[in-house]
């Protein structure tokens, strides 16, 4: 009878132990792989941004919002020079646009054929126009600011 008893006793102790035995841990290594193989690298978390657009709240009307507003001011800008006078034929332009981390901006033109326009020229105009733009929020990759490009094609000569 005190054997029953000892056994129904220590019975239980044997299958609950298990949990004091050391258990496999991952390495460092291994979990930062996993992490950094399930981040979207191409994607960023919260795209650059102006004051006039931080009060909207959904994504993609905020990210409208920057695109509409920096096309807008670009055509502002360029449609003052002398561009239109020198290119008339050339009524739109591809504007590759570089939001640096640091919050400032680069520009350069996309797809224009150089044998009818000169390049060179037409990217001095854009380097010269394209300044003293208002405070630009850099996007954002798991909250630290990081570098994106976009083209934006923008309209000249709007009459």
């Amino acid at each position: 009878m005190r054997k029953k008893i000892l056994i129904l006793l220590l019975f239980p102790l044997l299958f609950g132990s298990c949990q004091y035995f050391p258990k496999q841990v991952p390495s460092e290594q291994d979990l930062l792989q996993k992490e950094l193989k399930a981040i979207n690298w191409n994607e960023v978390d919260e795209f650059p941004s102006v004051v006039s657009c931080d009060s909207i709240t959904d994504r993609e009307q905020k990210k409208q919002c920057f695109f509409e507003y920096l096309t807008a001011l670009i055509q502002q800008k360029l449609n003052i020079d002398t561009l239109g006078v020198l290119y008339p034929k050339l009524d739109t332009i591809n504007v590759k646009v570089t939001v640096l981390p640091n919050a400032t901006m680069e520009f350069e033109t996309q797809g224009i054929d150089s044998l009818s326009y000169n390049h060179a020229a037409i990217d001095s105009i854009i380097k010269t126009r394209l300044v003293d733009f208002p405070d630009i929020h850099p996007a954002l990759k798991r909250g630290i600011p990081v570098k994106t490009q976009f083209v934006l094609p923008v309209i000249l000569n709007v009459q």
